[in-house]
């Protein structure tokens, strides 16, 4: 059976494996995606979606020192308590409840900290449209020559005497 498995797994790996080409660009299109066509709201949801579970393994690691360190300080400094860098192979398991609660809070964090990211971004975003608000609408720009090339062209060009 041992035998029949490697000889499996190498012929899987020796396989040449040969992808799809294409003969047109044209069929497949460019490969950009056009997110302009979606709503703003939808933006942010993603926005928040990808800062939350970015956060979550930052703000779970987070919790689980602090959650270790609550429970060994409650019982008084023991070593079968200790944080997770200097915990013992006899060391006491967190109780279900203490998992469930350590995963909760973290992902509490990683929800509050997009919100935080959500309120930040929008506020930029309301300050740039108030100086948006403030330009006069409607004003003509005016494209001119430079006064150099004006007077060139608009002067006859002077005979020496």
């Amino acid at each position: 059976m041992k035998r029949f498995l490697i000889l499996a797994w190498c012929g899987c790996i020796l396989l040449p494996v040969h992808a799809q080409t294409s003969t047109s660009t044209t069929e497949q299109g460019t490969g950009a995606f056009d997110t302009s066509t979606f709503p703003q709201w939808v933006k942010d949801l993603r926005r928040g979606e990808i800062i939350a579970f970015g956060a979550f393994p930052f703000t779970m690691l987070f919790t689980l020192t602090m959650v270790d360190l609550y429970r060994s300080a409650t019982h008084d400094w023991d070593t079968r308590y200790a944080p997770w860098p200097v915990k013992s192979a006899g060391a006491v398991d967190m109780t279900r409840d203490e998992q469930i609660l350590t995963l909760t809070v973290a992902a509490a964090s990683s929800a509050v900290i997009a919100l935080i990211d959500f309120f930040i971004v929008h506020h930029k975003r309301a300050k740039e449209a108030q100086k948006l608000k403030q330009f006069p609408e409607a004003v003509p720009i005016i494209l001119r020559k430079p006064l150099a090339q004006e007077n060139l062209e608009a002067a006859p060009p002077e005979e020496e005497p």
